[in-house]
């Protein structure tokens, strides 16, 4: 019935249902965030994390359910068959909208911990979503420029603290952290001026996961490698919200943590040097399977490739 409606109805619809999701969980969500807050006692403070994590991921669910009510987007999945509720994952996916969260919390809802981002820390103001995201304690990281850092040396370092306090507090309970790390989005433009060896991605920044792995690398038991790509190219989230995104697929590749992707990347030249090109072995194998599932899908399309879009179709 509703999939019939206008597609500018449909989205507001959707929005409509997103707001009074997200409003209805952040209640208890952020009286149990008050309540952890003011009583110090480990046990307390675990059992407040579960009771916020398994709201957020109510939160997912009622999402999900809205994307099936009022979108056409077929989603096609390949990978997520053999993993668990139960294990660390480091999660890393090629970036190409805002979409693309909605997405990893869709296919990975209720097979895997509760997804946490880094996020960049003004969105921290965002309403409601903002506050949710600090009450889940995903880490919040500020983006400086190499110009910045030229003239503010001691900012330097400060996002790999932020990550590593983000380490500590993810040691406790089975979590699954998300990066994405091209760390932006991919147009044409940003592919062009950073004059990236890829087809359709671009430069990877490998310093977040090495820290992470680092730190955490005896509890992470797989690296989900994920290949995001959308039929007709990305597009922005309100034609997301009104259909207009007839496919959607996605590869999950799981991939093991060894020893050797654990070493100190701000110290060890050798390690970085060898960590880098492990990910950008891993981006090339990434861009053949991007271009391979491209080609092929269950509607027996091809979709096109981010350099056959028109400029104004990438957000």
């Amino acid at each position: 019935m509703i999939r019939i409606l206008p597609a500018p109805v449909r989205g507001v619809l959707s929005v409509l249902l997103y707001f009074l999701n997200t409003a209805v969980c952040c209640v208890p969500l952020f009286v149990l965030a008050a309540a952890k807050a003011l009583v110090p006692w480990d046990p307390w403070r675990r059992g407040c994390t579960r009771g916020i994590t398994r709201i957020a991921e109510g939160w997912v669910g009622v999402n999900s359910l809205n994307q099936t009510i009022t979108g056409d987007t077929r989603l096609e999945v390949q990978g997520v068959e053999t993993l668990s509720r139960r294990g660390w994952y480091l999660v890393l996916a090629n970036h190409q909208s805002w979409v693309d969260i909605l997405v990893l919390q869709r296919i990975f809802h209720r097979k895997i911990p509760f997804l946490k981002f880094f996020i960049k820390k003004p969105l921290i103001w965002f309403p409601l979503l903002g506050q949710a995201w600090w009450a889940l304690e995903f880490p919040f990281v500020e983006r400086y420029t190499k110009k910045l850092l030229a003239r503010k040396p001691h900012l330097k370092g400060r996002d790999m603290e932020v990550t590593r306090r983000a380490c500590e507090k993810f040691r406790t309970l089975p979590v699954s952290i998300m990066n994405f790390v091209e760390g932006t989005r991919f147009t044409r433009e940003k592919h062009r001026r950073q004059r990236s060896p890829y087809a359709n991605l671009l430069r990877t920044r490998a310093g977040g996961i090495a820290f992470v792995l680092g730190s955490m690398g005896e509890q992470i038991q797989h690296i989900l490698d994920v290949t995001i790509v959308y039929s007709q190219g990305p597009k922005s989230f309100w034609a997301f919200l009104c259909g207009k995104i007839p496919e959607i697929r996605v590869h999950v590749r799981p991939l093991p943590v060894t020893p050797d992707l654990m070493g100190d990347y701000a110290g060890d030249i050798d390690f970085r040097r060898r960590f880098q090109a492990w990910l950008n072995d891993l981006w090339k194998e990434k861009d053949h399977r991007f271009e391979t599932l491209r080609q092929a899908g269950t509607s027996g399309l091809p979709i096109a490739a981010p350099e056959d879009l028109p400029a104004e179709s990438v957000p």
